[in-house]
C-alpha cells in the first residue's frame, strides 16, 4: 500500500506572485495617471501661450473668452496684461 502526503509548497510563491503582479499593475496605472496629468498641464501651457499670440494679432472676443476660462480670470486687462509677457 502505497501512501501520499500533499504539501502545501507552492501556496506561499503563488500568493507571493500575485501580490506583485497587484503592486505592478497599480503601479503602472500611477505611473499612467502621473503621465497623463503632466501631459494635461503641458498642452494647456502651450494653449495658452497660443491663445496669448492670437490674441496679440487679432483682439476677438473668442480668444479673451478662451483664455478667460483657461486662466480662471475675468478682468480683459489681467489676460491682456499676462499676455503681454508671454508674448515678451
Amino acid at each position: 500500500m502505497k501512501f501520499e502526503l500533499k504539501t502545501e509548497n507552492d501556496h506561499f510563491s503563488k500568493s507571493f506572485l500575485s501580490i506583485f503582479y497587484i503592486s505592478a499593475i497599480t503601479l503602472v496605472f500611477i505611473a499612467l495617471a502621473n503621465i497623463s496629468l503632466k501631459l494635461g498641464n503641458i498642452s494647456r501651457h502651450y494653449e495658452i501661450n497660443y491663445l496669448c499670440r492670437l490674441l496679440v494679432v487679432e483682439k476677438s472676443s473668442f480668444n479673451f473668452k478662451k483664455l478667460s476660462k483657461l486662466l480662471n480670470q475675468t478682468s480683459k486687462q489681467k489676460i491682456w496684461d499676462l499676455c503681454k509677457e508671454i508674448v515678451r
